[in-house]
């Protein structure tokens, strides 16, 4: 079966790896790439498919609903992958605003122009079988799990109770694609991930920031003492499951996805170190004296662990690579591909891309 699949922020990191992975696995399917190339969406991330029959990039705001209905409309989109967000828990501190436009209000444009031209042709079925919505969520609306409380993690039913304006945004935008159902008959999907790692993360996440920092010697600061927890998902474990959710979730229906691979921050940083020294060729953990620990950020969540369980059961999703394997598979990545980091922290590669759609 064909299918016109639009994918909303396939520039960044989750979506330009889902990008990758719909192109090259279903041939016949056509895949059109949104994303607005703010500062974290970066096409460097598929020059591999540039040229594929299958794909296509369009450069557009999420908000513009005239745009977004035109295009939907003009490439006959029967399904919705929507990633494009913006994800940095810091940034929304300090400009709540921009979280709430990009992720409340450009979900509605987007739920509101595939309603408009679903609906007349007659796409919007209680089987949802001739077109799907699939928004995809963070584990952080739900709140905090006390680390004492180990057993105790996040079920689809676990109420909302988002605590910055990032994950306020996305509680929201949730709401939304859920009303829409609801109200409509939507076909719409909703999956809640835990932090996502691997290839082409943007540098200010914890993650790539702190390769970098390793391999040049920079401090690593550590929020509070280190002690926040959080559950680590390879991020080509997530596309995998979003394939499953997008061709076989049940509609109106939420899915949870984690990575089993629960660790305190201060034990990540001491991995990530460990394995970077390593890997450089340096003795194993003796950049350890980067760590400081510096003022905790308000509403800092204790702890982030996902039960992955209705994914398993219903489509059955396991996750495939373990920490140490990806944590591994990261750092070879980041340390393979200096020139891709040089040219994202030093803003080239957004130079690049803004000069070549500016002229079209």
């Amino acid at each position: 079966m064909s299918r016109n699949i639009l994918i909303t922020g396939g520039a960044g990191f989750i979506g330009s790896n889902a990008v990758r992975h719909f192109v090259n696995k279903y041939p016949h399917y056509k895949i059109v790439n949104l994303d607005a190339l703010t500062y974290a969406g970066n096409l460097a991330n598929l020059k591999d498919i540039e040229g594929r029959d299958n794909y296509e990039f369009v450069k557009m705001d999420i908000c513009d609903f005239e745009a977004v209905s035109t295009l939907i409309r003009d490439k006959k989109i029967d399904g919705i992958i929507h990633l494009a967000a913006e994800s940095h828990v810091d940034r929304s501190i300090a400009d709540p605003f921009t979280f709430a436009r990009t992720n409340i209000m450009g979900t509605l444009s987007l739920l509101q122009a595939a309603k408009n031209y679903w609906q007349p042709m007659g796409w919007i079925s209680e089987s949802g079988a001739g077109c799907k919505f699939y928004h995809i969520s963070t584990d952080e609306v739900y709140g905090t799990l006390s680390p004492e409380e180990p057993e105790v993690l996040f079920t689809e039913d676990t109420p909302y109770s988002p605590h910055s304006p990032y994950s306020a945004s996305k509680a929201s935008s949730d709401h939304f694609v859920r009303a829409f159902h609801d109200t409509y008959g939507m076909p719409t999907v909703i999956t809640n991930c835990s932090n996502n790692y691997g290839p082409n993360q943007f540098p200010e996440k914890l993650i790539p920031l702190f390769i970098n920092n390793i391999v040049e010697r920079k401090p690593l600061p550590v929020y509070g003492k280190g002690e926040n927890i959080r559950d680590w998902l390879y991020v080509a474990d997530h596309v995998e499951a979003m394939d499953l959710v997008f061709h076989k979730g049940e509609s109106g229906r939420t899915y949870n996805i984690g990575g089993m691979n629960e660790r305190t921050n201060i034990e990540l940083v001491k991995a990530l170190i460990q394995t970077t020294d390593r890997l450089l060729g340096r003795q194993e953990g003796e950049d350890l004296g980067l760590i400081h620990f510096v003022t905790d950020r308000p509403g800092h969540d204790a702890r982030y662990a996902i039960d992955s369980s209705r994914l398993r059961e219903e489509l059955g999703w396991k996750p495939a690579v373990s920490f140490n394997e990806g944590l591994e598979k990261t750092v070879r990545w980041y340390l393979d591909n200096k020139e891709w980091l040089e040219q994202v922290t030093s803003g080239e590669y957004a130079e690049y891309y803004e000069k070549m759609y500016s002229n079209r």
